[in-house]
């Protein structure tokens, strides 16, 4: 959608919803039916509470509820249920998104649905769980049993072969890691008007797309076709980065771990480092444009005494400098451990002519370092340099990541069968809900390192944050000029 077919709608005392497109609002007279959950005794049992409204109303819809009008004020009784959640500063009273879940009319008949999933991308822990997941919620919650797999990404709905699947067939799947229906490039080389004719040819009106933040450009595109040919067809991203990096959401399914894996190379790591004189241990971890996996994993860890990250600069030579530091904390301890993201020291890549420089900076900064005290024969060092980059990526999800995957996976279901569209689903403050794809592809999360957690960090390994005091100024004006897009962060 362009910015002027957003779907905002601003409410009383300052109050914005960046609502989702639904099929409805490009296909007029749709035919509803009633929920199948509202049979469904695993739901039956859940209570919820309806809320007093004024003006402007928002359905949600839970078995034995019926219609539950709520508004940007609410009379609550008992318990709480929303379908707006707080999440950005740019307003008086935040902008909101709809609540992720269930509602009482759905859009398609459970025997009429023929749904698609795709997966795109850089692989990522948990996607195997989001297949199976999204298979046994359609099967399980709406007894839906017509769902195709699309093998080799967004290429393979008109290049490829397709597999049938079944609760059956993906029953043991989230044990692995990868995915089982391959991938490839999420944008940029796919033809739009294939796939949206194969989508159509096959007769598809469920498409659950999942992938990172090119492959939901991609399915922004997608959608954006579909609903230009009047299809009723549902598109729903189910974002993945295990980067952490993508903007809006609390965190990315398996990002959990990736931290969890990183520790496994940082331990080792440290035992190389400690078991020589001047030992210095260098792993580099995922993050070209964020330094969320080094961040935690350097917290979790412990054993870490320098973190380097995309998004604070850091100098090599001069007081202060990163070889000064390393001096110092070798003479003190004896080794040290340099977790550095894949993205940061960018700005000290370059050649003579101040070129940048395309390569490794794990190598580059191990080069470096072992480079600068050979010159200066003051101090013999022994540097191992790790990079796990693959098998992070190539691991199965732990059980925080296979919980976060299933309640994501149900959540993309339920706004399908709902007939919202063109949007992505993810945690927002804690909140599942449906975000429109454009905010979701706008700009990349990154670290703001003028906050507590960057604080904590350096606080924990006690290294300099390698900035001076008027970086720091100019840092803290930039991040304030961009807080309005930031989500409210809870401490």
């Amino acid at each position: 959608m362009s910015n002027s077919e957003h779907k905002i709608i601003t409410g009383h005392a300052g109050y914005v919803l960046e609502d989702v497109p639904h099929l409805s609002d490009y296909i007029p007279d749709l035919t509803t039916y009633p929920n199948p959950l509202q049979d469904n005794p695993s739901y039956s049992v859940v209570k919820y509470v309806a809320c007093y409204v004024l003006n402007l109303k928002f359905e949600l819809i839970l078995p034995g509820v019926g219609n539950i009008l709520l508004m940007w004020k609410i009379l609550l009784r008992k318990r709480q249920a929303v379908v707006v959640i707080v999440v950005h500063k740019d307003s008086s009273r935040g902008t909101h998104f709809r609540r992720a879940g269930p509602r009482q009319k759905v859009y398609f008949e459970s025997e009429d649905v023929y749904a698609c999933i795709v997966t795109c991308g850089g692989l990522c822990p948990g996607v195997n769980t989001l297949i199976r997941e999204v298979v046994c919620g359609l099967h399980h919650m709406y007894g839906v049993h017509k769902v195709l797999g699309i093998e080799g990404g967004y290429r393979g709905f008109y290049s490829r072969n397709t597999i049938p699947l079944t609760p059956k067939d993906v029953n043991d799947i989230h044990k692995r890691g990868g995915t089982i229906l391959g991938t490839s490039q999420g944008e940029g080389s796919n033809d739009t008007s294939k796939i949206v004719d194969n989508i159509q040819d096959r007769g598809i009106n469920q498409v659950y797309i999942l992938g990172g933040d090119g492959t939901q450009r991609g399915a922004s595109v997608i959608f954006e076709e579909i609903r230009r040919r009047g299809l009723k067809v549902s598109v729903v991203g189910i974002p993945e980065s295990v980067d952490n990096d993508i903007p809006v959401i609390d965190k990315s399914f398996g990002f959990d771990t990736a931290v969890e894996e990183a520790q496994r190379a940082i331990n080792a790591a440290h035992v190389e480092a400690e078991s020589t004189e001047n030992g210095i241990g260098v792993v580099k971890l995922m993050g070209r444009q964020s330094g969320f996996i080094a961040m935690y994993a350097t917290l979790a860890s412990r054993d870490v005494d320098c973190c380097l990250i995309p998004e604070s600069p850091f100098y090599l030579k001069g007081p202060g400098g990163l070889f000064e530091f390393i001096r110092k904390r070798l003479t003190e301890n004896g080794h040290m451990v340099i977790v550095i993201a894949e993205g940061a020291g960018q700005e000290n890549m370059q050649d003579v002519l101040g070129n940048k420089l395309l390569q490794d900076v794990g190598l580059w900064l191990s080069q470096k370092i072992k480079d600068h005290f050979a010159e200066s024969q003051k101090m013999a060092i022994t540097l191992k340099y790790i990079d796990p980059t693959y098998m992070i990526r190539a691991v199965p999800s732990i059980a925080s990541d296979n919980v976060s995957c299933t309640l994501l996976a149900q959540s993309a279901v339920h706004g399908a069968m709902a007939g919202y569209t063109g949007f992505a689903v993810g945690t927002v403050n804690g909140k599942h809900a449906y975000i429109p794809f454009y905010r979701i592809n706008e700009n990349e999360k990154k670290v703001v390192i003028t906050d507590r957690m960057w604080a904590r960090l350096l606080s924990s390994t006690n290294q300099p944050s390698f900035l001076n005091p008027k970086e720091i100024t100019t840092t803290a004006q930039m991040e304030h000029h961009t807080s309005n897009d930031k989500p409210l962060s809870h401490h």
